[in-house]
């Protein structure tokens, strides 16, 4: 593994341990050259998996593209990299679960805000803003009123859209 400091490619290994949800492994690394330390999470090849986009186009399924989103709605949050990574297994686990080897985003986008409502309202709200494009505050507001008084009912809400995955 390159060292992500100096670049060098020789270090050694000083723990690993395996995700909760198995999904991958955690290492941590010390360089030999500069003796600084680094992570590094080593994750299955997985089959070929496609999203379909809102306007129909097709791209290849890529894991980091839903770490990032999660990352940056849970910038400033008390939530570890490890959830972070833990919480994006989970929906890839989900993603590779269904019987289609193509997915619809929203299907995904939906579990995702499903996820980060549970783990942080904040980290919800912030990724919800970005993911339904609101395209102004009264939008933002009538979400967050949504969110503080019916939380049972949008979770309702999602179930029953993860309820028709894997059907067109």
């Amino acid at each position: 593994m390159r060292c992500p400091y100096c670049s060098a490619d020789n270090d050694h290994v000083i723990d690993s341990r395996s995700m909760p949800d198995g999904s991958a492994i955690r290492r941590r690394r010390e360089c030999l050259a500069c003796h600084r330390r680094f992570t590094t999470y080593e994750h299955v090849d997985e089959i070929a998996l496609m999203i379909i986009k809102k306007d129909g186009r097709r791209e290849p399924y890529n894991r980091e593209k839903i770490a990032a989103g999660i990352r940056t709605a849970c910038q400033k949050r008390p939530i570890s990299e490890d959830k972070i990574q833990e919480v994006t297994g989970s929906i890839e686990q989900w993603v590779f679960s269904q019987p289609e080897k193509e997915v619809e985003s929203h299907k995904v986008g939906e579990l995702v805000m499903e996820t980060l409502r549970h783990l942080d309202q904040v980290a919800y709200v912030r990724f919800a803003s970005v993911y339904r494009s609101f395209k102004d505050v009264n939008e933002f507001m009538s979400e967050l009123s949504r969110l503080l008084e019916h939380p049972q009912r949008i979770r309702k809400e999602v179930k029953g859209r993860r309820g028709t995955r894997g059907r067109k």
